[in-house]
């Protein structure tokens, strides 16, 4: 039977076998135009638990709850802006917006060769913190697991009265400590919005990718088992983004997998120079042939993060005719990115006074 491990650093790939195994239901294609972004029109979202509620409290201008949260355990990049785009869109779509900026798991959830002390992840949770609100996350979302209200805390140690040893063991595969007191604080996350002293019980969303599901699954079956009603939340499921390199997901802990937000252009030249492309072995090859982009993680940045549909379907379309060379595509996505990334550390450095303020909790 197959696991899927939250913390680890291998892409899922086989997703017809995840979703027959966990339950999940593929995203329907007539949902996809109603949500206009390119999340959903290039295929982006492939997955997801009850979206239907909350694509209904969004057709009739109702409120839902907007939840996700990322520890604080370095430096975002790019995987992490696909999560908050999403938050964004969905706060676009009039939702309760809860931006989570998780210092405390990313301290007990970590080894301390990584995350030495508390202290240390919230240096994390501030650079975390400028970079969500350059991307569009308002300061009132943003809320620090180590600043949070008494009755989140309370709510979390009561959620662990519901999950029985073998629960755990049985969706994560061990019972290891520092995880499962992070874990009552990712449930605490999702789940506490809906209580009455927040805004009380609605629909709620939070995107996550496949590799996340079991903290969904058992987030879920939380909720109904609590002595209160909840909605039970709902989730949907991003297509990893992938690792530079072959058969990773972009990864925090293996840095050459990932392109960060706070990446030099000289780091960023490097490492879009070394990706795992679609290409033939020879150039006579490619011009005949034509490359593979359904494969090439270059391709992939541009098909996330490339606003433009069009010039993302323009290249796609040549380089399978030959018409680009793998250098050429490495070239053009450097140059994206290197005006992208550029714009945001321009944001994100005006934002950090602010960041710290939000973070220190004054």
């Amino acid at each position: 039977m197959a696991k899927i491990d939250p913390w680890a650093s291998a892409a899922v790939s086989d997703y017809e076998h995840v979703f027959k195994q966990f339950g999940l239901s593929e995203f329907p294609e007539n949902w996809r135009s109603k949500m206009g972004h390119r999340f959903f029109s290039r295929g982006i979202i492939v997955a997801h638990r009850d979206f239907g509620k909350v694509l209904s409290r969004i057709e009739s201008k109702k409120p839902f709850i907007n939840i996700t949260g990322i520890a604080s355990s370095g430096q975002f990049h790019l995987g992490h802006k696909a999560d908050i785009d999403l938050f964004v869109l969905f706060k676009s779509l009039g939702a309760k917006n809860y931006f989570c900026v998780c210092d405390i798991d990313g301290y007990v959830s970590r080894p301390d060769k990584k995350i030495r002390s508390l202290a240390y992840a919230q240096k994390f949770a501030i650079d975390n913190a400028a970079d969500a609100l350059a991307l569009g996350v308002g300061a009132k979302d943003i809320k620090v697991q180590s600043n949070r209200e008494r009755r989140y805390y309370s709510f979390a140690f009561e959620l662990s009265k519901k999950i029985t040893k073998n629960m755990f063991e049985a969706i994560y595969g061990h019972l290891d400590l520092g995880k499962v007191s992070a874990n009552l604080l990712q449930y605490a996350d999702i789940l506490h919005g809906q209580l009455d002293e927040f805004d009380g019980k609605m629909p709620s969303i939070t995107g996550i990718g496949l590799d996340q599901d079991p903290h969904a699954r058992l987030t879920r079956d939380i909720a109904k088992r609590l002595s209160y009603p909840l909605e039970v939340p709902s989730f949907i499921y991003f297509r990893h983004q992938s690792g530079l390199k072959e058969g990773s997901k972009m990864s925090a802990s293996q840095p050459d997998t990932a392109i960060f937000l706070n990446d030099s252009e000289s780091e960023l030249d490097r490492k879009v120079s070394n990706a795992f492309t679609g290409g033939r072995n020879t150039l006579e090859e490619q011009r005949r042939l034509g490359g593979n982009p359904g494969v090439c993680k270059v391709h992939e940045l541009l098909l996330f993060h490339l606003e433009d549909g069009k010039e993302v379907q323009r290249i796609w379309d040549e380089c399978r005719e030959g018409k680009w060379l793998c250098s050429e595509c490495k070239q053009y996505t450097k140059d994206f990115l290197k005006d992208m990334l550029k714009k945001h550390q321009a944001k994100a450095k005006k934002k950090r006074k602010i960041a710290e303020k939000i973070v220190k909790g004054n």
